[in-house]
């Protein structure tokens, strides 16, 4: 009888450590790594812009809204070194333009007085009803850059969605286009074809956004399981304990 009383105390304090572990280790996993500050400066969070485009007969065809923050590396002539600038796009302050083709569709976000200009080219593949961001430019005059800056990658493949379907990724994640060159995209919304009005079709998230889901979902079935485990084995002590009782 003690021995089996004992055995039920031993298997309830292991179940609660490690529902304890469980416990602690999501609360260490939803902490943030640190971010490390630019050399001039530190932006806040880019405030999120809507733009579109319009056809020639005044349709939109392309829907965007986001915030972006643009990673630009260059030669600085106060410091006579290489540096890296991180600039937030204003969207009360940034201009939208481009075009719409069959299978190709362009948006031109131009800010600062014209002196950034952004400009990013979606391609869709008619075969397979897909599409995807294919090439991004940049040109930029900041007041310490010793030349001109500007940037081109024509052979990217992000974003991907399908026709008639936005692309979403409300997670924070980032563009790579060169080596001078990189764009972080914030709460970013999308869909250069298959526009039906002037709203958004239904969304495709992003991996990012399905794994932040996933997370808490796994954690909350081991946390279940656990308690289920200690649930079973209460029930199991009682049932031995009983049958002790009657052998007596």
């Amino acid at each position: 009888m003690t021995q089996i009383s004992g055995v039920q105390s031993r298997c309830l304090t292991v179940t609660l450590q490690l529902i304890l572990a469980a416990a602690l280790h999501q609360s260490f996993a939803t902490v943030a790594p640190p971010v490390t500050a630019p050399p001039h400066k530190d932006p806040s969070r880019p405030e999120r812009g809507n733009y579109n485009v319009s056809s020639s007969n005044g349709t939109v065809c392309l829907l965007a809204s986001m915030g972006l923050q643009l990673n630009i590396t260059f030669n600085s002539t106060s410091l006579n070194k290489t540096v890296q600038e991180v600039v937030n796009l204003q969207p009360n302050l940034t201009k939208s333009s481009g075009s719409c083709g069959p299978d190709i569709a362009t948006l031109r976000l131009t800010t600062d007085g014209e002196k950034t200009n952004l400009t990013m080219f979606f391609s869709l593949n008619t075969t397979s009803s897909k599409y995807h961001l294919s090439e991004v430019s940049l040109s930029a005059i900041l007041p310490d850059m010793k030349d001109p800056f500007s940037a081109k990658n024509g052979s990217l493949d992000y974003l991907r969605g399908t026709l008639g379907f936005s692309y979403m990724c409300r997670e924070e994640q980032t563009l790579d286009v060169a080596q001078s060159l990189s764009i972080n995209t914030f709460q970013l919304q999308v869909q250069p074809f298959g526009l039906a009005g002037e709203q958004f079709g239904a969304a495709e998230e992003c991996q990012l956004d399905e794994d932040d889901m996933l997370i808490p979902i796994i954690v909350g079935a081991a946390l279940a399981g656990l308690v289920l485990i200690v649930l079973l084995a209460y029930l199991i002590g009682r049932k031995r304990s009983h049958a002790g009782y009657q052998t007596i």
